[in-house]
């Protein structure tokens, strides 16, 4: 099982702007390769992924088109106000995140 661990709407540290691009364009060429995510795991700031239109969720909409499960942080959604936000996927838990961890044979964490 591959598991792809989103837990920022960036990709890697430094400025937001350019972290927001990169993750956008690893997002797109993900959904466009041959790759199969099995499951989604989006917390922390990577739950603005699920709740917010555009071309990450379209994204996210092909890979789960795929296969792929999708769950986002509860906690997380009720820290930024946005449970009732969630466009895709499930809400999940950090026991569901924990199991995953631990069965997933990758975890991709750009």
């Amino acid at each position: 099982m591959t598991f792809l661990y989103l837990s920022s709407d960036t990709m890697g540290t430094g400025d937001p702007e350019l972290g927001q691009k990169l993750l956008r364009v690893f997002l797109k060429k993900l959904a466009e390769s041959e790759i199969q995510i099995d499951v989604i795991g989006c917390v922390n700031s990577g739950i603005l992924l699920t709740t917010e239109a555009g071309e990450i969720l379209e994204s996210l909409k092909t890979m789960e088109a795929r296969g792929a499960k999708i769950a986002t942080c509860g906690t997380c959604l009720d820290h930024y106000q946005k449970r009732y936000q969630l466009l895709i996927g499930e809400i999940g838990t950090m026991d569901q995140t924990i199991e995953i961890m631990m069965n997933a044979d990758k975890i991709i964490r750009p």
